[in-house]
């Protein structure tokens, strides 16, 4: 009984879920790779990567908080006449999920920083993060019923894609000033 509740429990949150993962991973990837290359700084690096992850989880968590309640007063008033049962997208489990899943992502991409000296770190903290996207496709297949290793793919390629923006802006930012990383 308690296996079936727990999985009926991930299925209801699988957006925020799976959405605060790949935001955080892909967003903080992108963003630290740029700041590492641009400057070279392990401070720099890991400072901007817990202000990232604790601003933007809590943005997140905001953010879903307000959407999910939008979405439920809304669907409410639409059906405010009509005898039909209104599915709450609960906004505080909603906003805990998003936040929860968002500060933790963060870490993946973050981690390697702490450990190692920065272009040193670079190459582990990109691996890590797509390893981590990829297996992230494969668990929500789960769920959605699709292929594991399509989602496993999908998930880790289009999430690089835009994390690829980060590490470009911080390459080009770092030629334009002369800072040899």
């Amino acid at each position: 009984m308690k296996k079936r509740k727990l999985h009926r429990l991930i299925a209801e949150s699988i957006r925020e879920i799976v959405f605060g993962l790949e935001d955080s991973l892909v967003s903080t990837l992108g963003a630290l790779t740029g700041i590492a290359i641009g400057s070279g700084s392990k401070f720099v690096v890991i400072l901007a990567g817990l202000v990232l992850v604790a601003a933007e989880s809590t943005s997140m968590a905001a953010g879903s908080y307000l959407s999910s309640k939008s979405a439920s007063d809304t669907e409410r008033e639409i059906h405010k006449n009509k005898k039909r049962l209104v599915h709450s997208l609960k906004p505080v489990r909603a906003a805990f999920v998003m936040g929860f899943f968002y500060f933790i992502g963060g870490f993946v991409p973050l981690g390697p920083y702490f450990f190692m000296d920065v272009s040193t770190a670079l190459w582990p903290s990109i691996i890590l993060t797509a390893i981590v996207l990829f297996f992230i496709g494969v668990w929500a297949s789960r769920y959605t019923k699709r292929p594991a290793l399509k989602s496993g793919l999908e998930m880790m390629v289009v999430s690089l894609a835009a994390a690829l923006i980060g590490y470009l802006i911080g390459r080009a930012v770092s030629w334009y000033f002369g800072v040899a990383v």
